[in-house]
């Protein structure tokens, strides 16, 4: 059979749950910053997630809400400088401790490390972002844990589009069938699909809940912990409370069995 090798992450809902409280409150203190009188409240930024990406959503937003606003400078830098402070702001956030990882993450993490199984991240957030993230968890220099981390603008077309995947695997050197993947979101979903990463667990976060899914080979509310137990909407925990790694490796097992490829 196709033996399992890596576990490949995506990191905002993924990780650790940074939409509502993390990225939206940033970007409300970037337009802020910049004199604007725009606030993206909680049901207008779970609308504007659809658009992956901080700089192609604050263009989405500018299409959308406020088609008569006018800069002096290049639209697309205006945008990009407004999405810079937005980055600053949401390291500050991330520095203070105030969003952790999502249960059940970092047991995972080290019983992936202590298995040998190797680690990889695939985002469109920023690679800033990412390490402010990692940097504010509790287990001391987990961003050295990931051997890959694809972030950002690495590649021409973000999720739902396979190229960052793609481009994980190809520096992973392994093939989709040796890779478990993990998303929250139905664009991640889709861009995984499209990798051929048929083997993909997905972990609904506080905006993703009612999205549509398909073909992931197991949705759960989260990872879980012992004194947490996850609770699965598709698929099943074979009698366990929480995601380990026998449960990845009889997962991955069922989705590519032998002579898979």
């Amino acid at each position: 059979m196709s033996e399992l090798e890596a576990l490949i992450f995506d990191v905002d809902g993924t990780l650790a749950d940074t939409e509502r409280d993390g990225h939206r409150v940033a970007f409300n203190a970037a337009f802020a910053d910049a004199g604007l009188d725009w606030h993206w409240s909680v049901p207008l930024y779970g609308q504007l997630l659809s658009v992956t990406g901080g700089k192609e959503r604050i263009a989405e937003y500018l299409r959308v809400h406020q088609p008569d606003f006018r800069c002096t400078e290049p639209l697309d830098e205006f945008i990009k400088g407004l999405h810079r402070r937005k980055t600053e702001h949401f390291v500050r956030i991330m520095g203070a401790g105030d969003i952790p990882l999502r249960s059940g993450v970092l047991r995972l993490l080290c019983e992936a490390r202590d298995a040998g199984l190797r680690l990889a991240i695939a985002t469109t957030t920023t690679l800033e972002n990412v390490e402010a993230l990692l940097s504010a968890a509790p287990q001391p220099g987990l961003m050295d844990w990931f051997e890959v981390i694809a972030a950002g603008d690495v590649v021409p077309n973000k999720k739902p589009a396979p190229d960052i995947y793609e481009l994980v695997l190809r520096q992973l050197g392994l093939s989709p069938s040796a890779c478990i993947a993990f998303e929250d979101s139905d664009n991640g979903v889709r861009s995984a699909l499209a990798a051929g990463l048929n083997a993909l667990v997905v972990t609904v976060s506080s905006y993703t809940t009612a999205q549509d899914f398909s073909g992931a080979a197991l949705v759960v509310d989260q990872l879980g912990e012992p004194d947490q137990p996850a609770k699965a909407m598709v698929g099943k925990l074979a009698g366990r409370g929480c995601v380990d790694l026998d449960l990845l490796r009889a997962l991955h097992q069922s989705v590519f069995p032998s002579g898979s490829k």
